[in-house]
């Protein structure tokens, strides 16, 4: 009894070898592809950004006119308007997803500091847009933040409070077709927050 056991243990110690021993190897070779990578981007020269998509705010379309009654509520919103006019002067591009090597890959490492402060714009703005939609929400103006949030989402934001109160809202106008392209652009996103968003969108219409 004792031999076929010890013969068993030998054979789970021979697999566990030969397990570690592959998974060091696809680590080492996931490593080296990295670096590689890493190494041809860095040496990528600077491309045109003529294709980037950049944000372009509808301020002609957008609520900036409505100023709530309460003082605190008026002064937050204004704060936003500020910080939104700020972005008369500045290019924002959502590049959600994008790592640093992809982008100097394709656009080329001397353009990696400049489309990084695009993309933290971009997270400014839509960050500042969910705050001032919220702030109307709390004042009274539901329809007015709608349109906020909905502009939001046209840029493919993955801001999760954006798709969860417009779904609540969308639910109690009964627009069953606005819930439906909320799921499609949470779908189409390039985001870590794609599957959480997702997953909250179905969890909220099951509720």
């Amino acid at each position: 009894m004792k031999i076929p056991l010890f013969a068993s243990l030998i054979l789970c110690c021979i697999w566990l070898a030969f397990a570690i021993s592959r998974s060091r190897k696809r680590a080492e070779q996931t490593e080296r592809d990295f670096w590689e990578r890493e190494a041809q981007a860095d040496n990528t020269r600077k491309k045109p950004l003529d294709e980037l998509n950049f944000v372009e705010i509808p301020y002609e379309q957008l609520p900036f006119s409505v100023l709530p009654d309460d003082p605190a509520l008026s002064d937050a919103v204004a704060d936003c308007h500020r910080i939104l006019n700020g972005f008369r002067e500045k290019k924002a591009v959502n590049l959600t997803g994008i790592s640093n090597t992809d982008l100097k890959l394709t656009y080329g490492a001397p353009n990696l500091e400049l489309l990084t402060g695009y993309d933290e714009n971009y997270t400014l703005l839509v960050r500042t847009m969910q705050k001032w939609a919220d702030l109307l929400i709390k004042a009274g103006f539901t329809k007015e933040a709608v349109l906020i949030m909905e502009f939001c989402i046209d840029t493919h934001t993955d801001i999760s409070a954006t798709y969860r109160t417009l779904a609540g809202i969308y639910r109690e106008e009964n627009r069953p077709d606005k819930i439906e392209h909320l799921r499609e652009t949470a779908d189409s996103l390039n985001s870590i927050m794609r599957q959480p968003i997702k997953r909250m969108l179905e969890e909220s219409e099951n509720s």
